[in-house]
């Protein structure tokens, strides 16, 4: 066996440095974090390489005292806590002491800082050594530069993925720490390519459109609410405006962002039926709670945090979603659903989106200069490129007149405006049947225009909610089989069924174990339409065999989805007039008449509007010619 010993202090910073700084994004992060516990109020990114060769983060914040600075790359070294009793009181985002003295382990590292604006201090350091040390006339705050990542470990470099990859993720970070701290300006520019641009105005619909689209921006709906022990507020978007993974979903802890995964289902929870199956909303959601209820110190990373009161802020966040949009008349408009081919065809877009040409060049960002928000394409490779003058002027000209729309009439301005989405919250329609459209839809009419119902989806909601209200009575109400069924399954499944016997039980099913892989079905809810019980019921149990661990809640939610869907009209089923007005009629009486329980949209809706506009009755603004 051999000896046992001490490992050497830059052995030992190594080896930490792998918990804490395990890609370009993770110094990044970090870097950022410090200078937002610093109080600042911009703060610049500049990388090369996705950050691999070069990482320079500047700020204007507090700074480090000269004094300080070389205690500030010592391990386990942090102004942020002292005694025992600040590790459950935590109200920074970095704490544990580790940033720099990990990053300074695996790299070349040369930071720049000033308290007062005029003298600073400059020290390198370089795989855990000190190399200089001067003083230097500098800005106020810090700036820290980062070269050679990994350069002392090469092992390190094997983990790393494509310049692309890496760059995604650095955008991934800063995007979420923009919308953790609206009220401070964030810049991004790998090769002298503006990434990340937000104003720092405070606004957050504001920010978020500079992040994910203006088009997202004007799809969100503000949401507030408040307890005793919890402080709810931010941004989620409506049901149609969705993405095809979680990657949207911001979940901010006093300010943290963090990856939890009871509250993010607790917010698609909220949504009900109203997302489509696969679809997630975009949402940025702010919990403020005491300190005290959240142990952030549960992982290096420090994204994944323990609550104390998990159940009860999840259970805040599902039923003020739910309620919110409750209020709302989620009816789409037709025409917004159309695809659309040139910016031309959009007034209200922004102009002279085109891809960066070969050899432009962007200037490094100024730093700590008041600059109007830009608001970014869905692309973050597009950008805005003038030849002419006039044409920046008419750019200008479009986000200012973008800022108004948000609610903001100073594109810098601090103060917080109501946030509200382009949404009705106007009754469910009285429609009136007029036609059907090839078997499949219904052409109804009300005083504000004219309806397209998909058929099948407004039957299926129907029924949905008939069924969901049947199988979550479980009544006494059990038919009684003339031949009880005989289910086979195999040794893992049988399993899995015996051990949940008494979900299906409760769900109305007088099933038992018959012999080893099989069982015995004597009864079943009068629910299931006669001819279909079987399928129906090897359909239920195989929703059992899919989660081990499904809910009771959830389990009935399926059956009902089930259920609701084989027994509506299909498509190309032709209905006579006294049918199709008794559909629109039962859909109206639903409780979420806008959507199906898969979460496509029942029906939407060509206002007056819109049809004097295919017309040409009423032409865009800047035409001058008018039809009459």
């Amino acid at each position: 066996m051999a000896h046992i010993q001490r490992l050497s202090p830059t052995l030992s910073n190594q080896i930490a440095a792998g918990e804490v700084i395990e890609r370009p994004a993770s110094v990044v992060k970090e870097l950022v974090e410090n200078a937002i516990d610093a109080q600042a109020s911009q703060i610049d990114i500049v990388v090369k390489d996705a950050g691999i060769s070069y990482i320079k983060v500047t700020d204007n914040g507090q700074g480090i005292a000269s004094e300080e600075v070389e205690m500030a790359f010592q391990p386990h070294a942090t102004s942020k806590i002292s005694t025992n009793q600040d590790l459950f009181n935590v109200k920074t985002l970095g704490f544990r002491g580790e940033a720099l003295a990990s990053i300074a382990a695996v790299a070349k590292v040369s930071l720049t800082t000033s308290t007062d604006g005029r003298r600073g201090v400059l020290l390198q350091v370089a795989g855990g050594q000190q190399l200089h040390k001067q003083t230097v006339a500098a800005a106020q705050g810090t700036s820290v530069e980062v070269a050679d990542l990994f350069y002392n470990t090469p092992a390190r470099l094997k983990y790393i993925k494509t310049v692309n990859t890496e760059l995604n993720r650095i955008i991934d970070i800063v995007n979420r720490l923009a919308l953790a701290q609206p009220q401070i300006a964030f810049t991004l520019v790998n090769e002298q390519r503006n990434l990340i641009r937000t104003s720092g105005n405070g606004n957050l619909q504001q920010t978020l459109a500079g992040i994910y689209s203006r088009k997202a921006a004007e799809q969100m709906v503000a949401l507030a609410t408040q307890t005793a022990d919890f402080k709810i507020s931010g941004l989620t978007s409506l049901p149609q405006q969705t993405r095809a993974s979680r990657n949207y979903i911001s979940l901010l802890i006093n300010g943290r962002y963090i990856v939890n995964y009871r509250l993010t289902q607790a917010l698609l929870a909220g949504y009900g039926s109203k997302l489509m199956v696969g679809r997630y909303p975009i949402a940025v959601l702010q919990i403020q709670m005491d300190p005290l209820l959240v142990d952030v110190n549960v992982h290096p990373t420090k994204r994944e945090v323990r609550l104390s009161k998990e159940e009860q802020v999840a259970a805040l966040i599902q039923q003020t979603i739910a309620d919110k949009l409750g209020q709302l008349n989620l009816i789409q408009p037709a025409l917004n659903n159309l695809p659309t081919h040139t910016v031309a065809s959009q007034p209200e877009s922004l102009p002279f989106l085109v891809g960066a040409e070969e050899g432009t060049q962007i200037a490094e960002p100024q730093p700590f200069t008041a600059t109007k928000v830009l608001i970014a394409p869905e692309a973050v490779n597009l950008r805005p490129i003038f030849k002419d003058p006039q044409h920046l002027q008419e750019w200008d000209l479009h986000v200012k007149k973008f800022c108004q729309h948000l609610g903001d009439t100073n594109p810098i301005s601090s103060s917080e405006k109501p946030l509200t989405a382009q949404v009705s919250t106007a009754p469910f329609p009285e429609l009136r049947f007029l036609a059907q459209i090839h078997g499949s839809f219904l052409l109804a009419e009300s005083d504000n225009g004219f309806y397209l119902v998909d058929q099948h989806a407004a039957q299926e909601r129907v029924n949905y909610e008939k069924f969901r209200q049947e199988v979550g009575q479980v009544s006494h109400d059990q038919q009684q089989l003339l031949v009880p069924l005989v289910l086979d399954y195999p040794n893992s499944d049988a399993i899995v069924i015996n051990e949940r016997l008494n979900i299906l039980q409760a769900v109305g099913l007088g099933i038992s174990s018959f012999g080893q892989n099989s069982f015995v079905v004597q009864s079943h809810p009068s629910w299931i339409p006669t001819g279909q019980e079987e399928a129906t019921i090897r359909e239920i149990i195989d929703y059992v065999l899919k989660d081990g661990k499904i809910s009771i809640a959830k389990f009935r939610e399926q059956t009902a989805i089930t259920m609701s869907c084989r027994l509506s009209i299909k498509a190309n089923h032709h209905l006579d007039r006294t049918q199709a007005q008794a559909i629109l009629d039962q859909l109206a009486q639903a409780k979420n008449p806008y959507n199906c329980p898969h979460g496509r949209p029942t029906l939407v809706h060509f206002s007056d509007q819109d049809i004097k506009k295919m017309f040409k009755r009423i032409q865009d603004p800047h035409q001058s010619r008018r039809v009459k």
